[in-house]
């Protein structure tokens, strides 16, 4: 590469065609404009090495997962994806192929979640390769499902499976616990790939619109996540271990190690909705989110009081040491 101006114009630049406002990257700010009677959702969030990414990684895997965890939030909250700003620091000039790869995984994000890069940023500084974005969706005007408007009584429902990421974590990163846990080829696929390139649940965006009363995506774990809705809404909630939804690669871990069983109520990066809903809009939810090529299952109820507690059979009380992942 020869300087910052070729990596915006020959990497990042095709990344933004068709968008008229983002003037092909040549000028220092973007123009954007919902469509009549909608407004935006914005939302930012960054990826750094060595902390939701690592260097054995490829670069087309970090480009698809940094705008992936920016586009399941825009997609939590009803908004259908659109445009994006985007910020890179390195601690030395990128390889061409090292961006060249991440471009491609940008571009195969974007075709799959219908977004496309306005604008941002590229410097140099000391400390690890970092992505920042910042996402923006559209829904109609008062239209976005907030994450603070649980009632008691309503249903809890959660998007795909959970702790496939978290699992697939550790076996990407060499645990010496998974190599007891005996899973085939395709199992281990599966998980590592849940944690290097989640899949926003960009269809339910609607879905979620015409259905749900409370919703935000699980990012740090099912258990955190939930808790942060809870208090946010004034409630709390049951949730029954039994009910939550697992793969069939993430089964077999747990039968071959029950300990994991953490993985699947804290773990991180799952990605998935969570949802709040009344029992009435339960089955319109689950019919429409069907429709829509996306399974979901209902896993609790919000009660009266604060906080989350997990049953299992018998409403039988049980607990985990951590409830998710936190930063500080």
């Amino acid at each position: 590469m020869s300087g910052e101006a070729d990596i915006i114009q020959r990497v990042l630049a095709p990344l933004a065609a068709g968008y008229a406002g983002a003037f092909g990257l040549t000028d220092d700010a973007a123009v954007m404009a919902p469509p009549g009677g909608y407004e935006l959702v914005a939302t930012m969030d960054a990826v750094a090495e060595g902390v939701h990414f690592f260097g054995g990684d490829r670069a087309g895997d970090i480009g698809w997962k940094a705008l992936a965890v920016n586009v399941s939030d825009l997609v939590a909250k009803g908004a259908t994806p659109h445009v994006y700003l985007m910020s890179l620091a390195f601690p030395r000039e990128p390889a061409r192929d090292w961006l060249d790869g991440f471009a491609a995984g940008l571009g195969e994000a974007q075709t799959a979640f219908g977004i496309t890069l306005i604008g941002g940023d590229t410097d140099r500084r000391p400390g690890p390769v970092s992505v920042t974005i910042s996402a923006f969706g559209i829904v109609p005007v008062g239209a976005m499902v907030r994450r603070g408007a649980a009632r008691v009584g309503d249903r809890v429902f959660v998007s795909g499976t959970l702790g496939d990421a978290a699992l697939g974590l550790k076996l990407r990163g060499g645990a010496s616990e998974a190599a007891a846990w005996g899973l085939s080829e395709a199992e281990r696929a599966h998980l590592v790939g849940r944690y290097l390139r989640p899949q926003p649940r960009v269809a339910l965006a609607g879905v979620l619109r015409a259905h749900a009363r409370a919703s935000m995506d699980i990012s740090d774990g099912l258990l955190k996540d939930l808790g942060r809705m809870c208090a946010a809404s004034g409630v709390g909630a049951v949730i029954e271990l039994g009910a939550l939804p697992v793969s069939q690669a993430a089964a077999a871990v747990v039968a071959r190690a029950p300990g994991e069983m953490a993985a699947i109520v804290g773990g991180g990066d799952d990605y998935e909705v969570l949802a709040a809903m009344s029992a009435r809009e339960a089955g319109g939810y689950v019919a429409a989110a069907r429709a829509a090529g996306v399974a979901v299952r209902e896993i609790g109820r919000i009660v009266a009081g604060a906080g989350v507690a997990l049953v299992g059979r018998n409403g039988t009380p049980v607990e985990f040491e951590h409830d998710g992942w936190d930063h500080f």
